[in-house]
């Protein structure tokens, strides 16, 4: 058995502990010491993705940033492997909006399908113009050259050679990207799909990482927030006398935007704790326990993405109905380490650094907040504390901003666990019905499927995004309204059933604020129709993998539910075990319909005495086209299916009629040390033929519905409520 270990255990018996901060390495800028403000640099143009020193050592500018996935290595594997130079060679410059070209923000898992293939392509570029440097220098054509570490060589005259460094250090490529430069076959791969380790751990590991919560800049002051009593409550009056025992602290105040600064982040704490501000109360949610009645009556717009055949007609008639409703709650990205960001504006320009997913997005979003030109807003992106999707990092930005602009000094603003918690931007709360029919064969003949959903997506951006900013709407900017966004993600199942109807009812307003959470409706989605499709399984008294396999056709999707059913070791069953609390469960997507093909096997633990539910093994098989780093790849997945096992059994944000109420750990509760699973086992299936495709999130979409299995295996019940409880 496996020994579990607490987190203060796990602290103590390691006999290394690292520290959450690191003030003596903390990143320190001297006002106008950032680079100079600017558009973004041109994408079409080579000089805009990388440049060669004359060492030969190569800087790569990246849109895209590491959020704790490991990104950040498997680019660099690109790069160095479609270059030609080894991959401790290359420097990276993430995430500066005005230094990288805006490859659009880090989400999706769209990294290294779409901002690999753009670094990719830049590189082969980069390749192509050395070689027709190299070329009179080596009194050889170009065809006859050949590149590796950094150097080119004439094929078969290993001493006619010439590096990268003598050929072009320290100057500009001067050359376009033209999409026509031929890029590496994957047979002749050296990095790219070899184990790497992650470059950024280190650091992080020994506590030498700068996060954002370590940014300083010369006379900078600490701010706090005070936030509305209620959610939509007015600011009526304030009394700022119980600040005068506390040195240098005084209130920043704008319409409802309230907050407090201070010399030191301790005395911001303190006052933000004493001053005594007066609002008005507003109760503007409804009640917790009717959420679901609440959310399918509020004003829609229907979306069909699939209707083909009789649905109606075809489940009329069938041989066995079958129907279910699914629910699942706000939630929130809960990132361990609260939101923070450091603002210096001035009266022309404005330089924020912070751990935005989007710098790009986040200067234009701020230029309009601040009444700023977006050439003069320059956004510095610093890693934070994981975020998972849109979390409060943009809005920390803004509220620094805001701050520093009404004090005319640097602002470092840093939220408190109840901001994070009470403020942030929720995963958005859903409900789905499904019915179906079967014919005498146990065969789907008819699915009508229909899911009800509030947009997921509020993310800031230029000209009217700006509003979309917590401190906006604070100080009376009302977000423009925008098309709902991300609710149907695999609300269309992958299997071939002959009459299918899909309709999504995009919500025109959420009781709770609500933006993007890692895989936005596809995990909620992907819970119905996998929880439904064993409930089938079992009206069709058939097992639930071979059910599935009966209606799959895509022979990648077909291989990674048998893959997953072979690495579990798999036994058929046909209902609920009843001699043992013990249960297995299985679920599969192909995220987004496009996208990686995963699916799920796992084991559980039922103790309905103690009402508690413990997954002890999960078993992944997962197919994303070509694999860049197989050690990237599995940390993404273990890490999805920890978080997708919390969501399932524990997570569920609490709220009255006037606000949200889970403010700490207890309140909003997340998986324990001592309750991951004893084993993840996983097994990739690398196609090197195909380009990858988005591959990281997509492993938490197939586990809600495999544990809903799993506890109906064990006990018999049904569980169509997340968080799932017994």
């Amino acid at each position: 058995m496996t020994s579990l270990l607490s987190r203060r255990e796990f602290v103590e018996k390691s006999g290394l502990l690292v520290v959450g901060f690191a003030m003596s390495r903390s990143l320190r800028f001297a006002p106008g010491e950032d680079a100079p403000s600017s558009l973004p640099p041109a994408a079409n143009q080579l000089d805009s993705w990388l440049s060669v020193a004359a060492d030969g050592s190569v800087t790569v500018f990246s849109g895209k940033v590491e959020l704790g996935t490991g990104v950040s290595t498997a680019l660099r594997q690109i790069v160095a492997e479609e270059l030609g130079v080894p991959f401790d060679r290359i420097t990276w410059i993430q995430g500066d909006s005005d230094r990288t070209v805006d490859q659009g923000s880090t989400v999706g898992s769209q990294t290294v399908k779409r901002g690999g293939a753009q670094l990719r392509q830049a590189a082969a570029e980069a390749r192509a113009a050395l070689l027709e440097l190299a070329s009179p220098k080596l009194g050889a054509p170009v065809d006859s050259l050949i590149v590796a570490n950094g150097v080119v060589s004439v094929r078969g005259a290993n001493d006619r050679r010439v590096s990268f460094g003598e050929l072009i250090g320290g100057k500009r490529f001067e050359r376009a990207v033209t999409g026509k430069a031929k890029v590496k076959s994957p047979s002749e791969y050296s990095i790219v799909g070899k184990p790497m380790p992650r470059v950024e751990l280190p650091a992080k590991m020994t506590g030498r990482h700068v996060y954002v919560h370590d940014v300083r800049v010369d006379g900078m002051l600490h701010g706090r927030v005070i936030r509305p009593a209620s959610i939509g409550a007015k600011l009526l009056s304030v009394d700022d006398s119980a600040l005068r025992d506390i040195g240098g602290a005084r209130v920043v105040r704008k319409v409802d935007f309230l907050g407090v600064v201070a010399e030191r982040e301790e005395d911001a704490i303190n006052a933000a704790k004493v001053l005594k501000a007066t609002w008005s109360e507003s109760q503007t949610l409804p009640d917790e326990r009717t959420l679901a009645d609440v959310l399918i009556k509020l004003p829609a717009t229907d979306r069909v993405s699939t209707d083909s055949g009789d649905v109606s007609a075809s489940i009329a008639r069938a041989a066995k109905k079958v129907s279910a409703r699914y629910r699942w709650p706000f939630q929130m990205h809960a990132s361990i380490g609260p939101s923070c960001a450091v603002a210096d504006v001035k009266r022309d320009s404005a330089t924020i650094w912070s751990s935005t997913q989007g710098a790009h997005a986040l200067k234009g979003a701020l230029a309009g907040f601040l009444g700023l030109p977006p050439e003069s807003v320059h956004v510095i992106w610093t890693e934070g504390s994981g975020c998972y999707g849109h979390n409060g990092s943009d809005d920390a930005a803004a509220d620094a901003a805001l701050m520093s602009q009404l004090v005319g000094k640097p602002i470092r603003v840093q939220w408190s666990r109840a901001d994070e918690h009470g403020w942030e931007p929720k995963g958005v709360a859903m409900v789905m019905d499904v019915s179906a029919g079967l014919d005498e064969t146990g065969k789907i003949v008819g699915w009508d499927y229909a899911v009800w959903t509030p947009t997921h997506s509020s993310r800031p951006g230029g000209g009217a995004g700006s509003a979309n900013l917590l401190a906006a709407q604070l100080t009376g900017a009302v977000p423009a309204s925008r098309p709902s966004l991300g609710g149907d993600r695999n609300s269309r199942h992958t299997y071939t059933i002959p009459n299918t109807r899909v309709v999504a009812h995009l919500l025109e307003s959420s009781p709770l604020r609500t933006s993007s959470f890692r895989g936005l409706g596809s995990p909620q989605n992907t819970f119905a129709n996998e929880s439904f499709m064993d409930e089938l399984a079992v009206a069709a008294g058939v097992d639930p993998v071979e059910f599935r396999l009966r209606h799959l056709t895509d022979p990648r999707a077909i291989a990674v539910v048998r893959a997953a059913a072979k690495l579990a070791n798999w036994q058929p069953r046909v209902s609920h075990s009843t001699t043992s609390a013990k249960g297995r469960g299985f679920g599969f997507v192909q995220y987004e319909g496009t996208e990686a093909y995963v699916a799920a096997a796992v084991d559980v633990d039922v103790d309905e005495s103690a009402h508690s539910v413990r997954v002890t093994r999960a078993c992944i098989a997962h197919d994303c086209g070509l694999i860049v780093n197989p050690n990237g790849l599995k940390n993404q997945i273990e890490g999805n299916v920890i978080q997708a096992i919390s969501r399932t059994l524990k997570e569920q944000v609490s709220f009255d009629r006037s606000r949200v109420t889970s403010l700490d750990w207890r309140g909003y509760e997340i998986l324990r040390f001592s309750e991951i699973p004893e084993s993840i086992d996983i097994e990739l299936i690398n196609h090197p033929e195909l380009p990858s495709v988005g591959a990281g999130e997509a492993s938490t979409s197939p586990i809600p519905g495999a544990i809903a299995n799993a506890i109906y295996d064990a006990t018999g019940r049904r569980l169509r409520d997340v968080p799932l409880r017994i």
